[in-house]
């Protein structure tokens, strides 16, 4: 279960969540932020589905070192679920040392708990593109 300072009240507070979590390197902290059968997108065409494979997916990414920042551009939200399209960007260093640079759109379901703290259902950081 996640603690209160780990859980969102809001969608918009989940994705800003995410971008905290992962510049603190906090995995575990990222991966509380899934419901346990969520799908991620952990690249264009690869869908990931349960807590187990999305920590390795995100393991990936926090291997990078990264900068991460988001805008939400918007939340369309009904009956305890919402979509929530950000603008993000991410800055890291590959092991060899190369520089990664990236960013998109992306689009994520989430939905509201129990507790009425929020978790995503779907998230796919490519979504909102073309």
């Amino acid at each position: 279960m996640a603690s209160s300072e780990t859980q969102a009240t809001n969608p918009q507070q989940l994705i800003e969540k995410f971008t905290q979590h992962v510049g603190e390197g906090d995995l575990d902290a990222l991966v509380g932020l899934y419901e346990p059968e969520a799908a991620f997108v952990s690249e264009p065409g690869v869908v990931v589905h349960g807590r187990d494979a999305i920590r390795d997916a995100l393991q990936r990414i926090l291997a990078l070192n990264p900068t991460l920042s988001g805008e939400v551009q918007r939340v369309v939200e009904t009956n305890g679920i919402a979509l929530v399209v950000n603008r993000w960007r991410l800055e890291g260093t590959r092991s060899e040392g190369s520089r990664v640079e990236t960013s998109g759109v992306s689009a994520d379901v989430v939905r509201r708990q129990p507790d009425n703290s929020w978790r995503v259902l779907i998230d796919d950081p490519w979504g909102g593109g073309a």
